[in-house]
């Protein structure tokens, strides 16, 4: 048994998480030592039930484990290997392994992960989305959970501008939840990763997504609640965020709406109030001294358009702003803002978001 092999059984033993197993390295040394132990110095070390549960365990479990992930196309690894989340090794508790659909990269160590409600209102939904979106283009890693509602909203906003996301689940590959999001898992696997700590076959059971949670949490430098009940499983993710030094954000919500009591509580203990992406930027520090230069340089750039084309230009920022409200700024036809946001958009000065919204692109050239 190897190193990978011997993580993998350690994982597959309930009760047996990173805490014990630095107690066991320190008595054993390496991961594969651990199964050539005698009964009694397992006991010792974790006391009789584990230690039986490690003497005794079943070699063909393995086995099948490996079996399945090779069918799924997943990659295996471990807190030893170079590519394991440098964030999650901060955490306590942090997994022993991760499966993993997709590529987990440096870029990925910027991360904000997004969450909310499963039932949520279209408010918190297409918040989810634009955040999303707005967070993706300036090069920021999106993490949640795949769950329906809120999840599903903010990895579907950074798909849809090509960014990156990732996805952590609360079951194993075998038991892809929810079972509608599949074709969503595949896309996310094309632009980032999917990942679960759990076995290949650990069914999405009530008590594993707090777990699932704290690695949300762990993988993001700050959290943003968009939309959340009082008993939202939202809130235990912002409480693992606090535990781990994370940042929390929250999107106030109607203080006659159900859905927003669990938001609006957090705001009041002191999570960050967020109306808009810079919000999020400023309070993180990932607005880059340069970027007051590129804006400049766009804007000289711009200078060079048209009129008409400058006019609008002028009326889209770094906030995302709908093409209504482009129409009434400007005074143009439908079809004349149409066209000119269609001359913006190919020499690369503005990019399109989810619902018919634009935003500018820093550091485009009217040249490319």
């Amino acid at each position: 048994m190897n190193t990978l092999e011997a993580l993998l059984s350690l994982n597959l033993i309930p009760q047996i998480g990173s805490v014990r197993l630095e107690n066991l390295l320190k008595y054993f040394q390496k991961p594969e030592a651990i199964f050539k132990a005698s009964r009694k110095d397992l006991s010792a070390v974790l006391g009789e039930k584990l230690g039986e549960s490690i003497a005794s365990f079943d070699v063909k479990r393995l086995e099948r484990d490996l079996t399945l992930a090779r069918k799924s196309n997943l990659k295996i690894i471990t807190f030893f290997d170079k590519n394991y989340p440098p964030a999650l090794k901060e955490i306590p508790g942090f997994p022993i392994v991760l499966y993993v659909l997709g590529d987990i990269t440096a870029d990925d160590d910027l991360a904000i992960g997004i969450v909310g409600s499963r039932r949520a209102s279209f408010y918190g939904l297409s918040s989810a989305e634009k955040f999303a979106a707005e967070l993706s283009i300036q090069g920021i890693t999106i993490v949640s959970g795949m769950a329906r509602g809120v999840d599903t909203c903010a990895h579907r906003g950074a798909l849809k501008v090509g960014g990156r996301t990732i996805a952590v689940m609360g079951s194993g590959f075998s038991h892809i939840y929810p079972p509608e999001n599949e074709d969503l898992a595949k896309k996310i696997s094309l632009s980032g990763a999917v990942i679960s700590e759990f076995p290949m076959e650990t069914e999405p059971l009530p008590h594993n997504f707090p777990r699932r949670n704290r690695l949300i949490s762990g993988l993001s430098s700050g959290i943003l609640i968009t939309e959340a009940a009082r008993n939202s499983g939202a809130l235990i993710t912002a409480d693992f965020a606090l535990e781990q030094g994370r940042e929390v954000f929250a999107l106030p919500g109607r203080i006659d709406s159900n859905g927003s009591t669990g938001a609006n509580a957090l705001l009041k203990q002191g999570a960050k109030l967020v109306t808009c992406c810079q919000d999020i930027l400023e309070e993180m520090s990932l607005i880059k001294s340069e970027t007051k230069k590129q804006e400049n340089l766009v804007n000289k750039q711009a200078a060079a358009c048209g009129k008409d084309e400058g006019m609008l230009y002028d009326c889209i920022g770094q906030q995302a702003v709908a093409i209504d409200e482009l129409i009434e700024k400007t005074s143009l036809s439908s079809s004349q803002v149409l066209s000119l946001i269609l001359k913006l958009q190919f020499k690369k000065l503005i990019k399109e978001l989810p619902g018919k919204q634009f935003m500018r692109i820093i550091g485009g050239s009217v040249n490319e």
